[in-house]
């Protein structure tokens, strides 16, 4: 019987946790990408291989690149698109050359994924990242005041919003304008407020159709050259699943999903099945979605949420939730017998616990919880892979 590949994400050396005390989590491969390189530049391929050999000497592959970046003026179809696009084809073609396999990427305009709150303690005691739609409205109403909002809101969570601003200090107002700007993951690229403004004004004119038509040009040009290298695509879904700040999301849905894959029918043009991501819309049925698209998931994040209420959510542990992980890592290990490669998952984040309180990590990828979240999927995943060995030997 096949498993899954279990992977670990890095932010390379500069990363708190080291390559060492990952190899020491039973994770065998490392998600990580060339940080230090801006947005939209070529990854030359010195570089890429500079990094491949220190996770190799480490013990460890270089299983997925998360991510190379779409830079928002191919999102946008601004000016500079085609050049922009050239170079991303190009540092395909350099991973493709240097034996790196899977590439991550998402089609977020402006923001990556986005909470409001990175401190969230639990009846436990852990700490965990959290996504508050009313305070999402605060930032958007009162805080950032973005003209033509008050279209996107009911009349009912605009209220909600003025109650729960007016009851805000200046310290709790400014803390989450800094994690919504700070510019997840990792902290590495945040927005001053004036910065913000001008992203979001170059995407003013693009809708969700615009949006669409946008990511199927860069499908058009990028999958032929993934699938001339040997390159698995895997687009990551929008985080939250739905609208923000005006900014159309269209990685999302089902319907969404289905939509891209249709633009070229071709293993290269696959996905990441990021459980926590599409879970935080209740509309979404996970399992459904495994199922439908087990043949074109090419990473997967294995990660669970709590849905409060409409459009809100915390992190939860990765076994409990609103996702069905059984079912999911069912789904997933039944389509792993029909791969001749591992399908690469990681546990995608995980709570701030025990030692990890005192150690400096990036948001949502603590040690202690990230590894607590792996054994728990590990024990779960063998189980599943034994229970349909055990079925195909009585059949």
């Amino acid at each position: 019987m096949k498993y899954l590949e279990q992977t670990w994400r890095w932010y390379g050396p500069d990363d708190p946790i080291t390559l060492k005390e990952i190899r020491q989590t039973g994770a065998t491969g490392i998600v990580t990408a060339l940080h230090h390189i801006p947005v939209g530049d070529t990854w030359p391929i010195e570089e890429i291989q500079k990094r491949k050999k220190l996770i190799e000497d480490a013990g460890l592959r270089w299983s997925v690149v998360e991510s190379v970046n779409v830079h928002d003026e191919i999102k946008a179809a601004g000016p500079n698109r085609q050049q922009y696009i050239k170079n991303y084809k190009e540092t395909i073609h350099n991973l493709g050359q240097s034996d790196v396999r899977i590439v991550c990427y998402n089609f977020m305009p402006a923001l990556d994924w986005t909470r409001t709150n990175l401190n969230l303690e639990l009846s436990s005691g852990a700490i965990a990242l959290d996504f508050d739609y009313v305070d999402a409205i605060v930032f958007d109403r009162f805080i950032l005041k973005r003209e033509d909002s008050e279209g996107d809101y009911s009349a009912e969570q605009i209220e909600q919003a003025s109650i729960r601003q007016e009851s805000m200090t200046d310290e709790q107002i400014s803390a989450l304008s800094r994690t919504i700007l700070q510019g997840l993951p990792g902290g590495a690229r945040g927005f001053t407020m004036e910065e913000f403004e001008n992203s979001l004004r170059s995407f003013q004119d693009v809708d969700a159709d615009r949006m669409r038509e946008n990511l199927g040009a860069f499908l058009t040009e990028v999958v032929p050259v993934a699938e001339h290298e040997g390159v698995k695509l895997a687009i990551h879904p929008d985080d939250p699943p739905f609208s923000l700040f005006g900014l159309a999301r269209v990685v999302s849905t089902q319907q969404d999903l289905a939509g891209l894959l249709k633009v070229i029918d071709s293993p290269a043009n696959g996905l990441c099945f990021c459980t926590g991501s599409l879970g935080a819309r209740s509309e979404n049925d996970v399992t459904s979605m495994a199922r439908r698209f087990a043949g074109r998931i090419n990473f997967v994040h294995l990660r669970n949420v709590q849905i409060r209420n409409f459009r809100s959510f915390h992190e939860s542990d990765h076994l409990e939730g609103s996702v069905d992980m059984f079912e999911v890592v069912r789904q997933l290990s039944i389509e792993q017998q029909q791969r001749d490669f591992s399908i690469p998952y990681r546990p995608d984040h995980g709570h701030i616990l025990l030692d990890d309180v005192k150690r400096k990590t990036n948001p949502g990828y603590p040690l202690i919880g990230r590894m607590k979240g792996l054994a728990e999927l590990r024990g779960l995943e063998m189980a599943i892979v034994r229970s349909i060995s055990n079925e195909n030997k009585l059949i």
